[in-house]
C-alpha cells in the first residue's frame, strides 16, 4: 500500500467508476509499472501500462503524422498573422542594409580614389568628399580633355566655383601618368556604379526616415524585433546599445552606465546634468510601456504615446519647478477613455463606408440598366411609381429613358 494512495483503493474512486458486476469489464492504464503491479495485486483489476508509450495504437483513428502535420500548419499561421501590421521587420532590414551601403560605399570610394589617382593625383587633395570624387572621376575620366568650357560642369558637381577653377588648373599641371582609353572606361564605369550606390542610400534613407515616424528603429534594431523590445525590463532598455560599457564597469567593479541609445532623445538632452540618469531610467520605463501597448494591441492607435510623452514633460518639469506630475494610474485611465471613444469612431467610419460602397454598386447598376430591365420585367415604372402589365413597347421605352 505505500505505492497505492488510499484513495485509489477505497470505493469512492475506483470502486464508482469501475463498472462491477455483470457489466462490461474494464481495463485500468497506468504509467508506471510499479504503480500497475501494486494495484492489480491489491485490487485486482487488469492493468495495461505503457499507455503513453503505445497511446497511438490503443486509440484507433488518431495519426501522430496527422496531428504533427496540423500543429505545424497551426504554428506557422500563428507566426506569419503575429506581425502582419508591424513595420519592424522592414525597419530592421532597412537599417542593416543602410550599414552595409555606407561601409561598402566607403570601400569602393578608396578603391576609385587609389585607381584614379595614377592618373589625376591632384584631385585627391581638392575633393574630399568621396561621393563627389566619384562623380568628378566619372565627368573628367581624361584630364587633358578639360577646358574652360568644362568650367560649368565641373561648379555643378562640387557646388563651389573655387573649387571647379581649381580643378581646371590642377588638370594642367598635373604630375600623373598617361592611361589608356580601355583603363579609363573601366575606371569611368567602376565610378558610375558607385554614384549609383550613393543615390540608393539617399533613397533608402528617405524611405527609413518615413517609416521611423512610427516605431523606434534603433532600439528595435538593437533588440532585433519590437516583440523583442516588449519583453525586455526597463532597466535593459536603459542601457540597450552600452553593452560594452557595462561589462567594462561590472569587471572593473566600477559604475554602471546610466543611458545607452536613449541619450540622444531630446528629454535627457533638456534635463539638468543632475537629473539626466533619472529621467533617463524613467523614459526607458514609459517606452517599455509604448512597445508592450504597440505589439500586444489589436488596433493601432497613438493615444497612449501622446500620453507618456506628456508625463515624462511633466517629470521634466517636476525636477525643475517641483510641480507633482499626474499619477500613471491617472493616465492610463484617461487614455483607455479616449483609445475607447477612437475604436467606436472607427467602427462607425467604417460602417458608413460599407454603406457608400453598397450605394455606389446600386448606382452603377442604375447606370448601366440593369435595374431598369429589371424593373420593367417586374412591370414597375420608376416616373409614375406604379405597376404596369408589361409589353416589349414599355420595356424599349424605359431601356431609352435610362
Amino acid at each position: 500500500l505505500s505505492l497505492v494512495h488510499l484513495a485509489l483503493s477505497a470505493p469512492l474512486f475506483l470502486e464508482t467508476n469501475l463498472p462491477i458486476g455483470g457489466k462490461k469489464a474494464a481495463m485500468l492504464g497506468v504509467g508506471d509499472a510499479k504503480i500497475g503491479g501494486a494495484l492489480q495485486e491489491e485490487l485486482g483489476l487488469s492493468i495495461q501500462t505503457g499507455v503513453r508509450l503505445h497511446f497511438h495504437s490503443l486509440i484507433k483513428g488518431l495519426a501522430a503524422s496527422k496531428a504533427q502535420l496540423g500543429l505545424g500548419h497551426s504554428y506557422s499561421r500563428a507566426k506569419v498573422k503575429f506581425n502582419v501590421n508591424r513595420s519592424d521587420n522592414m525597419i530592421i532590414q532597412s537599417i542593416a542594409l543602410l550599414d552595409q551601403l555606407d561601409k561598402d560605399i566607403n570601400t569602393f570610394s578608396m578603391r576609385v580614389r587609389e585607381w584614379y589617382g595614377y592618373h589625376f593625383p591632384e584631385l585627391i587633395k581638392i575633393v574630399i568628399d568621396n561621393s563627389t570624387y566619384c562623380k568628378m572621376a566619372q565627368l573628367i575620366c581624361n584630364r587633358k580633355e578639360l577646358s574652360e568650357e568644362s568650367l560649368e560642369s565641373l561648379e555643378e558637381v562640387v557646388m563651389d566655383s573655387a573649387k571647379a577653377r581649381a580643378v581646371l588648373e590642377a588638370s594642367r599641371s598635373s604630375m600623373g601618368m598617361d592611361i589608356s582609353p580601355m583603363d579609363l572606361i573601366n575606371i569611368e564605369r567602376f565610378s558610375n556604379r558607385v554614384v549609383s550606390l550613393a543615390s540608393y542610400r539617399l533613397e533608402l534613407q528617405e524611405y527609413l526616415r518615413s517609416k521611423i515616424r512610427d516605431v523606434v528603429p534603433y532600439l528595435i534594431s538593437h533588440a532585433g524585433s519590437l516583440t523583442n523590445l516588449a519583453k525586455y525590463p526597463a532597466s535593459t532598455v536603459q542601457i540597450l546599445g552600452a553593452e560594452k560599457a557595462l561589462f567594462r564597469a561590472l569587471k572593473t567593479r566600477g559604475n554602471t552606465p546610466k543611458y545607452g541609445l536613449i541619450f540622444h532623445s531630446t528629454f535627457i538632452g533638456c534635463a539638468a546634468a543632475k537629473n539626466k540618469g533619472r529621467i533617463s531610467r524613467y523614459l526607458a520605463n514609459k517606452c517599455t510601456i509604448a512597445s508592450r501597448i504597440d505589439t500586444f494591441s489589436e488596433v493601432p492607435t497613438c493615444v497612449f504615446g501622446d500620453k507618456l510623452c506628456d508625463q515624462v514633460e511633466e517629470r521634466l518639469s517636476f525636477y525643475e519647478t517641483g510641480e507633482a506630475p499626474l499619477k500613471n494610474l491617472d493616465v492610463m485611465k484617461r487614455g483607455c477613455d479616449t483609445g475607447e471613444v477612437a475604436a467606436e469612431i472607427k467602427i462607425r467610419l467604417e460602417k458608413g463606408e460599407k454603406k457608400r460602397r453598397k450605394r455606389e454598386k446600386k448606382l452603377a447598376a442604375l447606370s448601366t440598366g440593369e435595374v431598369c430591365i429589371g424593373l420593367a420585367l417586374s412591370g414597375y415604372c420608376p416616373d409614375t411609381e406604379s405597376m404596369f402589365r408589361f409589353d416589349p413597347s414599355t420595356w424599349f421605352s424605359l431601356c431609352m429613358t435610362c
